[in-house]
């Protein structure tokens, strides 16, 4: 709460800190505010300043004049309402007197640290740099020590103590210079009410014998011995993919990217493939889970055509891509690369499970062509072979999206009876250039490509 100053040193006596009361729109009830008087002021003209009223706020709206000019006011009479960005605050009088002069019209702006009005006061008692406590203007009908014009004399400490054990000051006699209110007095009276004794003043206790204890060895603190290290560091330049890699990512990262994550249920999918695993080995192929999300991604694509498009550098312009060139990332021993299958939509499972077969046996003997690494369109990466639920992946420029999966999991699923099941759970995580995808084609997108694979009967019909 703010304190009221003021002095008799000028004709014009300007209060250093105005007092802000309860915030009307969100009906806050206030603690009692504090008022430091310092000398008398005869019949002489206050100029009431708007306060700091805090959260950096230097200035409001002047919304609403409770007085006029010339209007007789008294301590607690609103004054106006101020609207700041926050709340809706209502300025209520310090002094008994008459409005003089209004600083502002409704819907101006009041400046913080500025005259509100100016009010004509009688003359007021002097007193000793006393805190003086007067009731608040509270939106509650039930107020704390609520007597119009009672003035008690009390230091901010017996106040607090006061406040501590829920004393009406006003009920406490005072026996200090002026009925000022002393510590005493608060202990006195709040030994009456509770009927406790006080504690006499503190003695010095008698302490018993200390018992001996046997002397413990103290345990000896291995030293460790510093180790002879040969090692040194080296550098080395950065070349080939690394090379490629860190020029897609300088750029890459000048993308917003927009992330969504979901979790799909590969129950099913992992039965049918368990089903045509050995099929597709008796032709020569290993058949992983990567054909069945890129199928499906590329289904998915066919309804969101958008998340297959790129962008010119100014990003003026967008190209939709017609073949459904889906890049694959590999992890080598020369570091990542991102081959793609070529025209997925007009592939089947099984021809995108031979294709992967090849890239990958490429790849792991360095020999993937500059065919095999450019044009892509869209991108998977499979950090879930490795480990880890959900990742950030980074868009391949000139790329729009990219998704990451992870691990396939068995965890505890309730099914449509509420029964516990066990399920294969996989995370994916998408990420889009939101300067052309907003998070709703994500969403949507992802949600189409995770009913593909959470039941892939479905996919066989949307099969050419």
């Amino acid at each position: 709460m703010h304190l009221i100053q003021m002095c008799s040193s000028a004709h014009v006596v300007k209060p250093k800190y105005t007092c802000l009361f309860g915030y009307s729109s969100f009906k806050f009830n206030h603690p009692h505010r504090l008022l430091r008087t310092t000398s008398s002021v005869n019949g002489q003209i206050i100029q009431f300043k708007l306060s700091d009223i805090g959260e950096g706020i230097t200035e409001v709206t002047v919304k609403e004049w409770y007085v006029k000019e010339g209007d007789t006011v008294s301590q607690f009479d609103s004054i106006c309402e101020v609207q700041s960005d926050k709340a809706s605050v209502t300025i209520t009088s310090r002094y008994d007197g008459i409005i003089r002069k209004l600083y502002y019209a409704v819907d101006q702006i009041a400046l913080v640290g500025k005259p509100l009005v100016d009010i004509e006061t009688e003359a007021l008692k002097d007193s000793e740099e006393d805190v003086v406590e007067t009731p608040a203007v509270f939106h509650d009908e039930h107020t704390h020590q609520e007597i119009k014009g009672h003035k008690t004399l009390a230091t901010p400490a017996v106040r607090r103590l006061a406040m501590e054990n829920n004393i009406k000051l006003s009920e406490v006699v005072g026996t200090g210079k002026d009925g000022r209110i002393l510590k005493e007095d608060i202990l006195n009276y709040l030994a009456k009410q509770t009927g406790a004794i006080l504690p006499p003043s503190p003695k010095s206790e008698i302490m018993p014998p200390l018992q001996k204890t046997e002397t413990v060895q103290p345990v000896p603190v291995p030293v460790l011995k510093p180790k002879a290290f040969t090692g040194k560091d080296r550098t080395e330049p950065i070349t080939g993919f690394e090379k490629t890699m860190v020029k897609t990512m300088t750029v890459a990262l000048k993308i917003p990217h927009f992330g969504y994550c979901d979790e799909v249920d590969l129950t099913q999918l992992v039965k049918l493939r368990e089903e045509l695993k050995p099929i597709a080995l008796a032709r020569g192929i290993k058949l992983s889970f990567m054909p069945f999300f890129l199928k499906a991604a590329s289904l998915g694509l066919m309804q969101f055509p958008i998340l297959n498009a790129s962008v010119d550098e100014n990003c003026q312009n967008i190209t939709y891509k017609a073949s459904h060139n889906i890049g694959i990332a590999m992890d080598t021993k020369q570091g990542l690369i991102v081959p793609n299958v070529k025209n997925v939509q007009l592939c089947s499972v099984f021809e995108i499970a031979i294709e992967l077969n090849r890239l990958q046996k490429l790849g792991s003997t360095n020999q993937l062509g500059t065919a095999d690494i450019t044009g892509g369109t869209f991108t998977l990466s499979n950090i879930g072979s490795i480990g880890g639920t959900y990742a950030k992946p980074v868009i391949l420029p000139p790329e729009v999206a990219i998704g990451a999966l992870g691990a396939i999991k068995a965890v505890p699923r309730f099914n449509e009876k509420g029964e516990v099941i066990k399920a294969q759970i996989m995370n994916v995580s998408w990420s889009a250039d939101h300067r052309i995808i907003d998070g709703a084609t994500m969403a949507r997108f992802s949600n189409l490509w995770k009913s593909y694979l959470e039941n892939p009967a479905s996919m066989l019909l949307e099969l050419k």
